[in-house]
């Protein structure tokens, strides 16, 4: 009988184990569940992906992706998420032909055609589809840059839900089976010269943080991740951005930190009250706010250069006050977001192939800017793990530098594909999504 009692508690507490695995922290610091990582900074305290790996070098799986998407992948257990959108070619005639609307600059233009906007689910081990699911079906209201897509904000899960947010084409919350749980549409924006949407959603005890600032009344909300339900919105008083906003806690409070070219806040997540704000960054916000010990690192590199490291106990306008611990005015990012391990900050310059690294204590440059070699631009973003740090050029080439106070190339390695999308990592896999391929490099 006690045996069987034994044996029947250690099956009990293996399903509680596998029920509430994914409130656990080891769960979060083994996936990769966010955009920016089990940090949000870029970073992978677990993973060790290989060194080295080309078309017929360390590919555990390659599969091709209808539509696209500059959305990252994003790893939970043994699944794969991602989100793309495909061009069904079917065209609403009460909509312009692209050639007959006005010029616009980039040559943009507003879709005549319906998408349908796609989550996909696919096997880890094996790439193999899974579930997916038509989150919605329509005609874009506009269009968007050439190197961007409908699909560019990222999913994210709390290993409970699975948040897909396509901007104007809707909010969709699942469970990781692929059940709808519920959508939401915030509404339309419009964002400046029809460049697109592109800013992810957080997901935070609970809370989904979204922000969408853009040439019409900007706003940032925050949902109940259960419903879907408004908890709270704000206005914002700023332009086209799409830096995703980073949510930590700090002495009881949490503090929701959004990019701006007018202002960096900090919104109370439970009250939206403002904490603290600042000036200082350039236009076309993008790279997303780094966090660690006491400081927040917020960055912009679109018409000019600007990276400020400001206190998480300040407190109301601190623009130009000690709460800015150091400031930096050159190579900074633009698209890309930059990466935060171990004390140091990695980063691009503008989308330049320019790489920096400053101390994080100080804001003393390290090494840089320094040119890297066969990268072309960069979109995506910086990642590290197993004191490396991985950048990913758009057209194939991927550096693996040594995580060091000096420049020193690891490994070059080419893929056939171009890449937008940021770089996931898990256990001692690397996913890349390129426009047409997603690929698990692994030994």
């Amino acid at each position: 009988m006690n045996k069987m009692l034994r044996t029947y508690f250690a099956l009990s507490c293996l399903l509680i184990c596998t029920v509430s695995s994914a409130q656990e922290p080891d769960a979060v610091a083994t996936n990769w569940g966010h955009w920016r990582g089990p940090e949000a900074n870029g970073v992978s305290q677990t993973a060790s992906p290989p060194l080295e790996w080309s078309e017929k070098k360390n590919v555990r799986w390659k599969v091709p992706i209808e539509g696209q998407g500059n959305a990252t992948p994003i790893i939970w257990n043994n699944r794969v998420f991602l989100l793309t959108a495909i061009n069904t070619e079917r065209v609403d005639p009460s909509r312009p032909k692209p050639e007959d609307q006005p010029k616009r600059v980039f040559e943009i233009k507003h879709p005549n055609t319906y998408y349908q906007f796609v989550v996909l689910c696919l096997d880890r081990a094996t790439g193999k589809e899974l579930w997916r699911d038509i989150a919605s079906e329509h005609v874009p209201h506009e269009g968007t840059h050439r190197d961007a897509d409908f699909a560019s904000a990222s999913p994210t899960t709390d290993g409970k839900r699975l948040v897909c947010w396509f901007g104007s084409a809707g909010l969709f919350c699942y469970n990781l089976e692929g059940t709808k749980l519920w959508e939401r549409d915030l509404g339309k924006v419009h964002v400046g010269a029809s460049l697109g949407e592109g800013c992810s959603p957080v997901l935070h005890d609970d809370r989904i943080v979204i922000v969408r600032d853009h040439e019409g009344q900007s706003k940032i909300f925050v949902l109940d991740a259960k419903s879907g339900e408004t908890i709270w919105e704000k206005n914002r008083d700023e332009g086209n951005a799409w830096a995703t906003p980073q949510v930590l806690e700090r002495n009881g409070t949490t503090q929701v930190i959004t990019c701006g070219s007018n202002r960096i806040r900090s919104y109370d997540l439970e009250s939206g009250e403002i904490i603290w704000q600042c000036d200082g960054l350039t236009t076309n916000c993008i790279p997303c706010p780094l966090v660690e010990d006491d400081l927040v690192y917020c960055m912009t590199g679109y018409q000019g250069y600007s990276l400020m490291a400001i206190t998480l106990d300040a407190r109301g306008d601190v623009s130009n006050s000690d709460a800015i611990r150091w400031r930096a005015e050159d190579g900074t990012p633009y698209v890309p977001s930059p990466v935060l391990y171990g004390g140091r900050i990695y980063c691009a310059k503008s989308s330049q192939a320019i790489v920096s690294s400053f101390d994080a204590a100080d804001g003393t440059m390290l090494f840089g800017p320094k040119r890297l070699p066969r990268l072309g631009d960069i979109y995506a973003s910086f990642v590290a793990a197993d004191d490396k740090v991985y950048v990913c050029g758009r057209y194939g080439e991927m550096l693996v530098l040594k995580h060091s106070d000096e420049l020193e190339i690891l490994a070059s390695n080419k893929l056939d594909d171009h890449f937008h999308a940021s770089p996931a990592m898990a256990g001692e896999e690397l996913f890349l999504r390129g426009r047409k391929s997603l690929y698990c490099i692994a030994e």
